[in-house]
């Protein structure tokens, strides 16, 4: 019997996604603690409306094999110029096949067609094959990758696509915090800083975060 792997357009509001939002509380509840953040891995991952991931501004993909979904992620917008890739996640007994790659790629495609030249990444500091994928496609690291990545605990990615694709990424890179503690607080910081303005840009496309 052959197998028949297809992309789809979805939303995190969709009975398809279901099995990549539950994979992804799963994981990171895990790997982190559900007391890591307030509300757990969920209310992460629902902190955005749905609409952040829809064009014109966002995009969100399923990767489905015989009508299963086994793999996705999404991009958002930050700016005119950059989207944010998030949610990349492949089903944990089908990985090392390809299927992470091909979403991030068709991802960064989907991003371009809309116009954005740069994506940007982030992830945690206990998952070490994520941030290799990021590296074998091209993302460069805005952290010291020679020193303990407990002392960013979130690692930011940055690469040039359509328009600038193949160009160097001219990012500050982060120097890192002096402890965990200090890692985590600079990293609510910015994640607040960038939320201010992803919620701005959303509410200029007439598209609002739920009360």
């Amino acid at each position: 019997m052959s197998v028949t792997d297809l992309i789809i357009r979805s939303s995190l509001l969709d009975a398809a996604a279901q099995p990549l939002l539950e994979g992804l509380v799963s994981e990171y509840d895990g790997r982190y603690g559900a007391a890591s953040r307030p509300g757990g891995a969920r209310s992460e991952i629902l902190r955005y409306p749905s609409e952040a991931f829809s064009p014109p501004l966002g995009d969100f993909l399923l990767l489905q094999r015989d009508g299963e979904t086994i793999a996705g992620g999404a991009f958002m917008s930050h700016d005119a110029e950059t989207a944010e890739l998030k949610r990349i996640w492949t089903r944990p007994d089908l990985r090392r096949q390809g299927l992470a790659k091909r979403i991030v790629l068709e991802l960064e495609e989907s991003a371009a067609e809309l116009g954005y030249t740069r994506a940007y990444l982030t992830t945690g500091f206990r998952q070490p094959e994520a941030s290799a994928l990021y590296l074998l496609l091209g993302y460069r690291p805005l952290f010291d990758t020679a020193v303990d990545l407990t002392l960013y605990r979130s690692l930011p990615f940055e690469k040039h696509i359509g328009a600038k694709a193949g160009q160097p990424g001219t990012s500050t890179v982060y120097p890192p915090t002096g402890s965990f503690e200090e890692a985590t607080a600079r990293v609510a910081a910015l994640k607040a800083q960038q939320e201010a303005k992803i919620l701005a840009r959303l509410a200029s496309f007439g598209i609002t975060a739920a009360a």
